[in-house]
């Protein structure tokens, strides 16, 4: 394995920029430099997103920026001593020790070790001090090298022994951490999103906390490459559990009834002493919070804690849809596949068709009408599940396992009481939060096997459906009846084109987010009531598959063919495959432009979505089909219509967005990439 740090990759005393992206930008251009990536803006994007996801900075001057990169082609780590220092978002102020890890996307488990010995040793007094000390970028190269087992330990310098005393933190002093007159004995999980370096930091400080507090702590690093599962015996005996972690805990349900701490990671690097004493007193009160017997009841607590109730029913309800897609994707092409082989008229016999019929007996209508007829039927109990599976998946996301059972049958409930997609997403909340509140109740040691098997979906099921019966469905089916009439009034009238518009904007807002997914899932539901005689839900459809190509086709036109030159490298990378996601109909694929420049990317988006729907609408574009984009046009009429409306809308977002680019707020763009720029050209 080759070297990880190099004298190159080493910057002493130096300012490369006056925020933490001009910094991780430096560094970035520095890994490529040396060939140990392949494009510094690709790899800067990567770093950026996780630094976004939660700040690298940590007490004591230090700073971690990490991300695992597919444009890095071997694991590295470049180092800066800065002068001054830069905010980080550590507590105690400016970092001027500033570590990129660089780790391949691929990474082996022994570059993954590595990169996390450099973690662990930065929780150590001397190494910092080392560091700090340091006269060359061979001295920085010995200290680290040495630190992470890649070099001899007599080349590293030694630490100033003055300056390591000073740096020693205070003993911090103990107070009553027993447990039934005994130290109390504590089990801990950290893991963060990338597993390199935050993971094994806190648990390093935790152990050391630990040690100095006279706990029994035992902890478990869940990292990148693998971890090694703390004895059941261990956790059984443990008083309490310490979870500081960014993502799910692995088999929580190893944890059943322990009192536990919740946390982010870095709260376990920076307050271990706290968190220690918050799992000591937890222990010592019966009514503190315990891990559930249901494996990961609070699977995301740790972001969670965080986050507002907004952004939690946001990924609560994408959860249901992302798990809903399937189910429609698969069984709305099945039904197109029996329109294209049978006639629109293959949905009103197909089932006796099926019942009565076979490939040694075909129908009047041959083997056209007999295979669409089985195409057909598939497809439509494929898409029977839709309402129960976006019902049963949100509850999923609140209550995990337990929400399962009670949101399927709130779902169900739901179609019975025609409230469609919305009487869903109200019975797959009811479900969720009724599941989880039984999650958390305190019961006997004996009922809690039967607790998410038997007691939770029989309560949760007659609570959740119940008040969809009783309450909610008819004021729910009322107003989808009279959303339906609106719309089939709208046609009527000549006005459908308004709703395109609409449905074209709403598609292109948040490209994947709920606002694009409310549009979808609403023009999905109603494909169920489209029929010869009733093309309005077609209609819909077909304008909201077609806005929602708009925004990657757009971005890749413009990245790639119309204006090169606006964009960067690791964008007109992105725009290649965007041809391809745009022309599935995955509006995810314009995302990378968006974060980079929301408020030109989105609004240009926004018109051409609605220049898309409009038109569609005008054109009298129907699909059979919800999902596929081009690789549907079977189910698509007529088809030149379809294109047009999307050629046009393509168009425009790209000039739209190419005119922004260059004349709207140029000049702050130019002063944001100028420090990137003065470190490439040097």
């Amino acid at each position: 394995m080759s070297q990880t740090i190099t004298p190159e990759l080493v910057s002493l005393d130096v300012g490369l920029g006056a925020d933490k992206a001009a910094v991780i930008r430096a560094l970035a251009a520095r890994v490529v430099a040396q060939g140990r990536a392949t494009d510094a803006e690709a790899l800067f994007a990567d770093a950026w997103a996780r630094e976004q996801k939660d700040e690298t900075g940590l007490p004591g001057g230090i700073a971690i920026p990490h991300a695992k990169s597919g444009a890095v082609t071997e694991a590295s780590l470049a180092f800066a001593r800065l002068a001054p220092g830069v905010d980080f978002g550590a507590p105690d102020g400016p970092a001027d020790l500033v570590f990129l890890i660089a780790a391949p996307e691929g990474a082996a488990e022994a570059h993954l070790a590595v990169l996390s010995k450099l973690a662990r040793s930065l929780m150590q007094d001397d190494f910092t001090t080392g560091l700090r000390a340091a006269k060359t970028n061979d001295d920085v190269v010995a200290i680290v090298r040495n630190a992470i087992g890649e070099g001899d330990a007599s080349a590293a310098p030694a630490a100033a022994p003055a300056a390591a005393a000073a740096a020693a933190p205070a003993a911090t002093a103990a107070s009553d951490l027993t447990v039934a007159g005994r130290p109390a004995r504590i089990v801990a999980v950290t893991a963060c999103a990338t597993g390199i370096a935050h993971t094994f930091m806190a648990a390093d400080a935790l152990t050391a906390q630990g040690k100095k507090l006279g706990v029994d702590l035992t902890v478990e690093p869940q990292g990148s490459s693998g971890y090694k599962a703390i004895p059941q015996n261990v956790i059984d005996d443990a008083d309490a559990v310490i979870f500081a972690t960014d993502v799910d805990v692995r088999e929580q349900q190893r944890f059943a009834g322990k009192p536990v701490v919740r946390s982010n990671v870095k709260r376990g690097i920076e307050q271990p002493n706290e968190m220690i004493h918050e799992a000591v007193a937890a222990a010592n009160n019966p009514s503190s919070s315990r891990v559930t017997a249901t494996a990961a009841v609070a699977t995301s607590a740790a972001s969670d804690a965080n986050v507002g109730w907004g952004a939690k029913i946001q990924r609560i309800l994408l959860t249901g849809v992302s798990y809903m897609i399937p189910f429609v994707a698969g069984g709305g092409l099945l039904i197109a596949l029996g329109f294209l082989l049978g006639g629109y008229q293959v949905g009103d016999e197909a089932s006796t068709v099926i019942v009565n019929n076979a490939l040694w007996d075909l129908p009047p209508g041959g083997l056209g009408q007999y295979l669409g007829s089985v195409a057909f039927m598939i497809g439509v109990t494929s898409m029977n599940f839709l309402v129960p599976a976006l019902a049963g998946y949100i509850a999923f996301a609140i209550a995990d396992r337990p929400g399962i059972a009670p949101g399927f049958v709130a779902g169900a409930v739901a179609v019975l009481m025609s409230s469609g997609f919305i009487g869903g997403i109200a019975g797959g909340l009811l479900a969720g939060f009724v599941a989880l509140w039984f999650t958390r109740l305190e019961v006997p040691r004996w009922l809690r096997g039967l607790m998410p098997v038997v007691i939770i979906p029989l309560i949760a099921s007659i609570v959740a459906s119940g008040i969809l019966i009783l309450f909610l469905g008819r004021p729910i089916a009322s107003l989808m009846a009279w959303l339906n009439e609106w719309l089939n009034e709208l046609a009527a009238t000549g006005l459908i084109v308004v709703v395109g518009v609409i449905l074209g904007i709403m598609m292109c807002f948040d490209l994947g987010g709920p606002i694009n997914k409310v549009a979808y899932a609403f023009a999905v539901a109603g494909l169920a009531a489209g029929s010869e005689t009733n093309q309005t839900p077609y209609l819909i459809m077909a304008a909201v598959m077609c806005a929602g190509m708009v925004p990657p086709l757009a971005m890749a036109l413009a990245s790639t063919v119309l204006a090169r030159d606006l964009f960067p490298p690791v964008e007109r990378e992105n725009g290649k495959a965007a041809w391809l996601l745009g022309a599935a109909f995955i509006s995810e694929g314009a995302i990378p432009f968006a974060a980079a420049d929301p408020l030109r990317v989105i609004p240009a988006c926004m018109v051409g979505g609605a220049v898309t729907g409009g038109l569609s609408m005008a054109f009298s574009v129907t699909s059979l089909a919800p999902h596929g984009g081009i690789f549907v046009l079977f189910a698509i009429n007529p088809i030149w219509g379809f294109l047009i409306a999307l050629a046009a809308g393509t168009v425009v977002t790209a000039l739209v967005v190419i005119a922004l680019k260059r004349w709207v707020g140029r000049k702050e763009l130019e002063a944001a990439e100028a420090p990137f720029e003065a470190v490439a050209v040097a």
